[in-house]
């Protein structure tokens, strides 16, 4: 019996190039799974590509907007042909959010903007997928969240909302999923304190909350927000690659409609 907690098991990873993605690719393909790589930017997709091919991984990249119902269906059937089935899919996709304001600054499209996509990409990536998930072979959907979902603070109405409403879409999911073999889990990291410094998502994101405390973004993450955890640290991407091998495996076997909490104590549930 292998060693390797994905092997032969054939993995999608939506928004594979960004670094939370990325780390989950490669750790999924350390663990012998074959790894399609899907998301809007080229570049970024070959970058990790190239670092799973350098150490014999099996890899594929595809760029796809997850917000193209059309586009997500066409990849997917795609790689099932190619591929036979998926077992595994993971929807790591980035959308650039407003924090900082409260309700009287912010505007109703800042608001509904990252519940709006968000959600379509969880639904449009779980949808296509599922088709051809399950049956003799377990099927695993993992999403992830943020602890905005449980947080009871301003300035992150939008953030906070489509955060719940992922946990929660992954939730009933798995209700709907688990007759046809298929578990569905979601991972709720905090900010991960070692994305590259290049990170335009991480720096942006929380560039508004450093700046208002006249800190950088790095002193915000450091001594801010991971003092404010048990551990008094935030989650590596090894922390939320390694989680998301174990739930992607079937070590996993009886978890489903659950949120994995890899806040560092930050959220108590």
């Amino acid at each position: 019996m292998s060693a390797l907690m994905l092997d032969k098991k054939n993995a999608v990873i939506y928004g594979g190039g960004g670094a939370i993605g990325g780390a989950i690719a490669r750790v999924f393909a350390r663990e012998g799974a074959r790894v399609f790589l899907a998301g809007r930017t080229q570049s970024k997709l070959d970058a990790v590509a190239s670092d799973i091919a350098a150490v014999g991984g099996a890899v594929e990249t595809a760029q796809v907007d997850v917000l193209d119902p059309q586009a997500v269906n066409a990849h997917a059937d795609a790689v099932a042909t190619t591929a036979g089935n998926f077992d595994i899919a993971v929807n790591a996709v980035s959308i650039m959010h407003d924090q900082g304001k409260v309700l009287a600054e912010l505007s109703l499209e800042e608001f509904i903007h990252p519940i709006d996509d968000f959600l379509k990409a969880s639904f449009i990536t779980s949808q296509a997928v599922a088709r051809h998930m399950g049956g003799d072979r377990p099927g695993v959907i993992i999403s992830l969240s943020e602890p905005g979902a449980k947080l009871t603070v301003g300035g992150i109405l939008g953030h906070g909302v489509s955060a719940a409403g992922k946990e929660a879409f992954s939730r009933l999911l798995a209700a709907e999923l688990a007759p046809r073999n298929i578990r569905v889990v979601d991972i709720r990291p905090h900010a991960v304190t070692d994305a590259p410094e290049a990170d335009s998502y991480t720096q942006e994101l929380f560039k508004p909350f450093a700046e208002s405390g006249g800190q950088t973004v790095r002193q915000f993450l450091d001594d801010g927000m991971a003092q404010a955890t048990l551990l008094k640290r935030l989650p590596t991407l090894s922390d939320v690659a390694e989680t998301a091998a174990f739930l992607a495996s079937d070590r996993a076997g009886a978890i489903t409609g659950t949120v994995v909490n890899l806040t560092g104590g930050a959220i108590a549930d």
